[in-house]
């Protein structure tokens, strides 16, 4: 029986159970199944995935997730859509041929009908084959958009945290003036301050 992984979680693993979980979405799985499938992965446990995802990495994919949702509603909307045609399009029974002229219409069958309907069977197999590869396609860049959308997350919090910090340096540097400067327009205007190595205002003369 392999060992249970109680390491730290890297960035590749935190994005496989990101695509893992979003698959389980946007295909109408439970959340439980993908944290047992990257569990297996990964040689983690179902409930250390179920963790690292709730207390980290969903918050990471709040627009993947909203996606993944949107897609699973379109879906079940296209099944249920499908069906209806399908039931709509069935073909009235009709009553079974004869005997007779099953036989008869077996007879006819040629050696061209035969090689018609097998050359029907091939373009077939490369409709399916292109239609598969449309579908990895189509999964990468979901991967993409997934990842992207992540990265523009943290990037935008990493701005609203810069802007707050310089606010509240100007901030700062306001009442440092007002509350060591000396009085007078023009003396005042002598005054400057330059930031330290430590992060501490001097105050300097011109």
């Amino acid at each position: 029986m392999p060992l249970t992984r109680q390491d730290a979680w890297s960035q590749d693993e935190d994005l496989l159970l990101a695509e893992v979980v979003l698959r389980n979405i946007r295909e109408g799985g439970t959340q439980l199944k993908a944290f047992e499938e990257v569990g297996k992965q990964l040689s983690r446990t179902g409930a250390a995935c179920g963790f690292r995802w709730n207390s980290y990495v969903r918050k990471q994919y709040k627009s993947g997730i909203e996606l993944a949702k949107k897609q699973r509603k379109e879906a079940k909307k296209q099944a249920k859509t499908q069906e209806k045609e399908e039931v709509a399009a069935a073909p009235v029974s009709e009553a079974p041929s004869k005997p007779s002229e099953q036989e008869e219409k077996r007879s006819n069958l040629s050696i061209e009908a035969v090689k018609q309907y097998l050359d029907d069977l091939y373009e077939k197999a490369g409709v399916a084959d292109s239609q598969d590869v449309n579908k990895e396609k189509i999964r990468g860049l979901e991967k993409q958009i997934y990842y992207l959308s992540a990265e523009n997350e943290k990037l935008e919090t990493q701005l609203r945290s810069m802007e707050e910090d310089y606010r509240a340096l100007i901030d700062i540097m306001e009442r440092a003036k007002k509350r060591v400067g000396p009085k007078g327009e023009d003396q005042h205007q002598k005054m400057n301050f330059q930031v330290e190595g430590k992060g501490s205002l001097e105050k300097v003369e011109k």
